[in-house]
């Protein structure tokens, strides 16, 4: 079920992402609210799972994950749950999508290095009994996009 969002709830989602540890005080501030009403936006809004959760931003080569790719997988259709459960165990799987077009799933893959790359690719994704094929695509630099 789909909440209905107002423009205060968006402006709360907009300070929230530019900084997931700020205080109901720094949100009611910035965004001109109570701190009651911010306390009881943010709780309704997690309540409904439209806030799922709060994360940490790294910088992966920093934290010592020196090479990533796109890994596009083609799979068997019916096997999509599995499948996800699977990767879902691979540690260096940062993020998995269910694709309509060419490609069945998407995954950003980070390694220690090429050679870690290329296990995770070919000794874990492609002795998954329902990846028929993949197709790698290797990241030379990351562009976070400017939060405002």
């Amino acid at each position: 079920m789909t909440m209905e969002l107002d423009d205060v709830d968006r402006r709360i989602l907009e300070v929230l992402r530019r900084d997931g540890r700020a205080s109901m005080n720094e949100v009611a501030v910035l965004v001109k609210i109570s701190r009651a009403s911010a306390y009881a936006r943010v709780k309704r809004m997690q309540d409904a799972d439209v806030i799922q959760g709060f994360s940490v931003r790294t910088d992966p080569a920093r934290e010592g994950l020196q090479a990533s790719a796109y890994v596009a997988l083609s799979v068997e259709q019916a096997s999509w749950q599995d499948l996800r459960d699977r990767i879902s165990k691979i540690p260096e799987v940062r993020h998995m999508a269910l694709l309509g077009g060419e490609f069945d799933v998407l995954l950003l893959v980070r390694a220690r290095d090429n050679r870690d790359l290329r296990r995770v690719v070919l000794e874990e994704l492609q002795a998954i009994p329902s990846v028929r094929s993949s197709r790698t695509f290797l990241v030379f630099e990351d562009i976070q996009p400017a939060l405002t």
